[in-house]
């Protein structure tokens, strides 16, 4: 079996708005979804919003440049992910496809392993 994460990116503001409209139904989706898939979900987690990064960059003196924003600033941003573990790519987009993502876009990509 391999490690697939899947990264969910989304309109922030669509789905503020969304949530304010109609309070939980996000949630709820995600925990239909983790009961669903629980025997191939190894962990995941929503994140803040963007404007709570922090960007830190090493500059060319060896030190650290730190900005209170986003690596980039594009319309979707990632908001969470979720580990999995699946026998092959197909069965991981399988996963995928019932991830509830009505502002965006999934991207699923194999963890490496080491050794």
């Amino acid at each position: 079996m391999s490690q697939y994460l899947i990264l969910i990116y989304h309109d922030e503001a669509a789905a503020a708005a969304f949530e304010r409209a109609q309070p939980g139904v996000t949630t709820a989706a995600h925990r239909s979804f983790m009961e669903r898939n629980r025997d191939v979900i190894l962990g995941g987690n929503a994140l803040q919003p963007t404007a709570t990064a922090t960007t830190v960059r090493p500059d060319r003196r060896q030190s650290f440049i730190v900005t209170d924003a986003p690596f980039a600033e594009t319309k979707e941003a990632l908001g969470g992910y979720y580990l999995i573990e699946a026998a092959n790519l197909d069965d991981a987009l399988a996963v995928a496809e019932q991830v509830p993502s009505r502002f965006g876009c999934l991207e699923v990509r194999p963890v490496h392993q080491v050794g």
